[in-house]
């Protein structure tokens, strides 16, 4: 008889040695209040009824493009639509770094998907740790630049929910002018849209600016997100993206959410999420259990708790899914917790007041 086949044996080293995002659905939960996701807790309404799901889909559908390049006030032709951001950080890769030879760097604590992208492909990775007030340490960054193609900025970050300052940002633009791509993550810049860096496009060529309506539109469903730059970065990312990126269904849908009405009803989840993020700082900040909430920009907030894990363990218990932050850099006993309904705040408070 044959031995048995081992697959893992074919896969390349790096991969066999990784170890994978766990995503707030990998990491499961049987819960009825779900803020472990930073997701919008109510289903928006969109319809779809297009009989020509036979056909293939443009590789980037007209009016998606029209409309997001309208609402962020760039070209059309510097605006690429993607499966969500996180496809955006893999093409950046894929166009841009040779494996072996070429690095990228970020700053933890930050989003995870900046490190498994790098993974992935092979390609170093430079962290820079922020400082203690969640700072860019521009002159480690300074120091670090030989070999370095891009840089991954989460602004504001996740799961901090703090934005970096402008002069850091700018600082580093100009510094790897001819060297380097500064990739800003504005992934929840809907939440304060007067720190975005858009329109700083026209004079840093080196910038790259990412997006999602995952977030503030509500749709983290449909998995659709936008890569902005300069032209010739679009072209060379057009090079190596999929041939049909969104399916017809996203299309229409995220076309649909990026017309004036939409819009219109985008904002508006903004101002209900900053109030209910507001009432549930103040009333977390009157228990005794917690040791520190962080300011955020975001629609999520990051609590230093003084026994994290008991907090994550009993909540969860009671159907109540928080981001366990604790083992990322600097966030001992810290959990995220998305901004919910009223309602669903309400159950967080009772449930951790129940604990003190």
């Amino acid at each position: 008889m044959s031995q048995a086949f081992n697959v893992v044996s074919l896969a390349r080293k790096n991969v066999k040695k990784m170890t994978p995002y766990m995503s707030a659905r990998r990491l499961g939960g049987e819960g009825d209040v779900w803020l472990n996701a930073n997701e919008y807790p109510i289903a928006p309404e969109y319809q779809f009824n297009e009989h020509n799901l036979n056909r293939y889909p443009d590789c980037q559908p007209t009016n998606v493009v029209l409309n997001y390049a309208a609402y962020a006030k760039l070209l059309p032709e510097q605006v690429l639509t993607c499966r969500g951001a996180d496809e955006s950080i893999e093409l950046l890769i894929r166009a841009f770094c040779e494996p072996g030879k070429d690095a990228i760097m970020f700053f933890p604590p930050t989003y995870g998907m900046y490190s498994v992208s790098a993974e992935t492909f092979g390609v170093e990775q430079k962290k820079i740790t922020l400082f203690s007030d969640w700072s860019l340490d521009v002159k480690a960054i300074r120091k670090n630049l030989s070999n370095t193609k891009l840089i991954y900025i989460c602004n504001p970050n996740n799961p901090t929910g703090n934005v970096f300052n402008t002069k850091d940002l700018t600082e580093i633009l100009e510094m790897t002018t001819n060297s380097a791509l500064v990739v800003i993550d504005e992934a929840y810049i809907e939440f304060c849209p007067e720190y975005s860096v858009t329109s700083w496009l026209k004079n840093y060529p080196n910038l790259v600016v990412l997006r999602t309506l995952s977030k503030a539109f509500a749709l983290a469903g449909l998995r659709c997100g936008f890569t902005l730059a300069s032209t010739d970065v679009i072209d060379l990312l057009l090079k190596v993206i999929a041939p049909y990126p969104l399916s017809t269904p996203v299309a229409k849908i995220a076309s649909q959410a990026l017309n004036l009405d939409g819009i219109t009803i985008m904002k508006s989840r903004i101002a209900t999420i900053t109030k209910n993020r507001t009432l549930l700082s103040r009333a977390l900040s009157k228990l005794s259990i917690i040791e520190k909430i962080f300011p955020s920009e975001t629609n999520y907030i990051l609590v230093r708790f003084f026994n994290s894990r008991k907090v994550f363990t009993t909540l969860w218990d009671q159907g109540i899914i928080l981001r366990d932050q604790h083992k990322q850099v600097g966030l001992s006993h810290c959990l995220r917790i998305t901004i919910g309904t009223e309602t669903e705040n309400l159950r967080v408070i009772e449930a951790i007041k129940a604990l003190c």
